[in-house]
């Protein structure tokens, strides 16, 4: 569901009230690497009041709900690096944080065949609602932070983690890793090349997924609007399904992300 302009959203409740959470993790605010790391699609959790959106437990578990292993290797490589890093703490069939608000992709009816009930009847209200208590505070949140580093001279390079599916439609993907760029591609080429360098690695330059002012909010809000260093990246789940794989690619990012920036 898109987010119209006119919203009574001010005046209702918070969403989160019963949750008494933040809706941003934020972790080594003050972190000496350069690399600013940001997980939009970090959990699977729903708040109370919206009943899990209808779905069952397994269902919520499911790759529409979330990124799965992202977390996991952010946090990893946060402390590899002593690098700042954000969270969103629900998931993205409540809101998706990376997605533009006007976009029918914001809010959604349906994701890879799974009808989402609890989404099916959000009024605009209901849509402004979930923006204001949770979309509008992780991006502030990030801008707060890169503000605050902006002050202090700190230079900022943003790492977008994500993950996809091995099949999608019921076609494999080839590729085990992918950076995304839209106007910049510095940072997302210069890690593709490294990590192409790095071993046996099948990187997607945009792939599996576009990024573009119509799909994707954090990086072009927060990167291309400030002119920082960014790429998306996105590892494929079953390579992060456990501790092991999470691990594994925090250690190869934590290698291979430092040296970069001086080559920009």
């Amino acid at each position: 569901m898109a987010l119209s302009a006119h919203s009574d959203s001010q005046s209702s409740p918070s969403l989160l009230a019963a949750d008494k959470s933040s809706p941003v993790w934020v972790l080594r605010a003050s972190g000496t690497s350069p690399y600013v790391l940001l997980v939009d699609h970090a959990s699977c959790a729903v708040p109370r009041q919206l009943a899990d959106l209808g779905l069952s437990a397994p269902e919520l578990r499911r790759h529409i709900a979330w990124d799965l292993g992202a977390a996991e290797v952010a946090l990893r490589l946060s402390a590899l690096l002593d690098a700042a890093l954000l969270m969103q703490r629900y998931s993205r069939l409540v809101i998706d944080c990376n997605r533009p608000l006007h976009s029918d992709q914001s809010i959604v009816t349906v994701s890879d065949g799974t009808v989402i009930p609890g989404n099916a009847s959000v009024n605009s209200t209901d849509a402004a609602r979930r923006a204001r208590d949770i979309f509008e505070p992780y991006h502030a949140a990030i801008a707060a932070l890169l503000d605050d580093r902006a002050r202090r001279g700190t230079p900022s390079a943003l790492v977008a983690i994500h993950s996809f599916t091995p099949i999608r439609d019921g076609r494999r993907r080839p590729w085990q890793v992918g950076v995304l760029y839209n106007r910049d591609p510095r940072l997302a080429t210069a890690l593709g090349r490294a990590l192409e360098t790095d071993g046996d690695l099948v990187v997607g330059y945009n792939e599996p997924y576009d990024l573009s002012d119509q799909t994707d909010w954090t990086i072009p809000e927060h990167g291309e609007r400030r002119g920082l260093p960014h790429v998306e990246l996105e590892i494929r789940q079953d390579l992060i399904a456990d501790s092991a794989g999470q691990q594994q690619w925090a250690v190869r990012l934590a290698r291979l992300l430092p040296p970069l920036l001086a080559s920009l």
